[in-house]
């Protein structure tokens, strides 16, 4: 289990949270729906669901009791009583038959192995139940890995990496479609979406490997784990400096999916 830090996150989360909107914008809710947001983190597009739905509810959950706690707090009852958050595992639903629509985004790539998380899904929902989610797909920000593992690999480094097995499941769309079929679901898309992921300079690309990096940056200890991004950042930006504005591109690919329970 990673140890998050909420506002950290929620400081450096904007283009995550950009491209969740996107994908809420596009999605079709009566006012009586009742959605669970699955890997809900600091709970802004939970909240932004919960508007949208003044005659249904929402539950948001998270792996983290610290982004639960967060988005609890930030979101109270009293304002959104439709909306409440939930520490949960996303490969152990303890959902039965409850919801009409399951919602995520950027939160399933955290998990390597996605059977669990479908199962679960399949549960949650009721029959003609939808799916709707977004998450890091094959491919996804392989320039960035290429440079954790560069740096993963010096002398400084090598000591703390040396089991090290990466927890992120990033998973193509053929593969994802069969797994959904295969759990019950009509599959009305599963795809690849490239996505350019914009940084505004490089405190806020350090801020982005700090605050979401957790699989490459937890192996080494609090007290290095500064000078270890420094270097990631360093590497990186050698091979892709920034644009003349000094925003720093990260090529992203997104897989987007949307299935009915049948």
């Amino acid at each position: 289990m990673y140890q998050w830090n909420a506002e950290d996150y929620a400081r450096h989360s904007s283009v995550q949270q950009t491209w969740a909107l996107e994908l809420l914008g596009s999605l079709e809710l009566a006012d009586t729906d009742e959605v669970l947001d699955v890997g809900c983190g600091d709970g802004r597009v939970t909240a932004a669901i919960a508007a949208r739905v003044p005659k249904g509810r929402v539950v948001g959950v998270d792996s983290s009791l610290d982004m639960v706690r967060h988005a609890a707090e930030r979101f109270a009852q009293s304002a959104y009583p439709n909306l409440t958050f939930e520490r949960g595992d996303a490969a152990a639903l303890a959902f039965g038959n409850a919801f009409t629509v399951v919602f995520s985004n950027a939160a399933l790539h955290w998990v390597r192995d996605h059977g669990p998380v479908i199962a679960g899904i399949a549960r949650a929902l009721r029959p003609g139940g939808r799916l709707v989610a977004q998450m890091g797909g094959a491919g996804n920000v392989a320039t960035v890995i290429d440079s954790f593992e560069a740096v993963m690999r010096r002398p400084r480094w090598m000591r703390d990496f040396e089991r090290f097995e990466s927890t992120y499941g990033f998973h193509g769309a053929q593969d994802y479609a069969e797994w959904l079929r295969a759990a019950g679901f009509e599959v009305h898309e599963a795809r690849l979406i490239p996505k350019d992921m914009v940084h505004a300079d490089r405190a806020a690309f350090v801020g982005w490997l700090r605050s979401a990096w957790h699989p490459y940056t937890s192996p080494v200890s609090a007290a290095d784990r500064m000078p270890f991004i420094g270097e990631v950042a360093a590497e990186f930006l050698a091979a892709h400096p920034p644009d003349p504005d000094g925003r720093i591109h990260v090529p992203s690919v997104r897989l987007q999916v949307r299935a009915r329970k049948s």
